[in-house]
């Protein structure tokens, strides 16, 4: 009886415990997602070789209409002011692009790039601060002024109320 006890622990140690230490489970599903059809041998193919096909035509700078139609629909549709007769763009390259040339030059290329982004960031940020303190403080005079106008119209008892209310005016930052 005592023995076939411990094959029984055993037996479930090794089915259970053992099987979910060596190959963890992950947390379950929550309530309501749909899982995925398996897919087959020949859909995984298909699926990995378009992959291999955008990733290796994503390193050209004009990726073309066979990989993006829709955006070629609309330049024949609106003339691009910016396009030569040639074909060739008139526009200056976009910061996403200089970064990926950037890139592609390694470290030392790289690195004044990322300065210069982080620069740039940093003095829009400034610039939006301070913008935001002077609405602020404009706003807050005028209703504080708004309200020392105010003050004449009312009746005494509630002047003193609203006076003693009031917290005072903030600092200038």
């Amino acid at each position: 009886m005592k023995f076939r006890g411990v094959c029984r622990k055993l037996y479930d140690y090794v089915r259970y415990d053992l099987r979910e230490i060596a190959f963890p489970s992950s947390l379950p599903d929550p309530p309501g997602t749909k899982r995925r059809p398996k897919l087959s041998l020949n859909e995984k193919w298909c699926i990995l070789k378009e992959a291999t096909r955008l990733y290796a035509a994503s390193w050209v700078r004009d990726i073309g209409p066979e990989l993006r139609p829709n955006d070629y629909n609309k330049e024949k549709e609106e003339p691009n002011p910016n396009i030569t007769k040639e074909g060739k763009t008139t526009s200056e390259p976009t910061m996403l692009e200089d970064l990926a040339v950037a890139a592609r030059g390694g470290a030392e290329t790289l690195k004044p790039m990322l300065r210069r982004i982080y620069m740039t960031r940093a003095s829009t940020y400034t610039s939006a601060v301070k913008n935001y303190v002077e609405t602020y403080q404009e706003g807050l005079k005028d209703v504080l002024d708004d309200k020392v106008a105010g003050k004449g119209h009312q009746q005494g008892n509630e002047a003193k109320k609203l006076s003693t209310a009031t917290p005072p005016p903030p600092s200038s930052l």
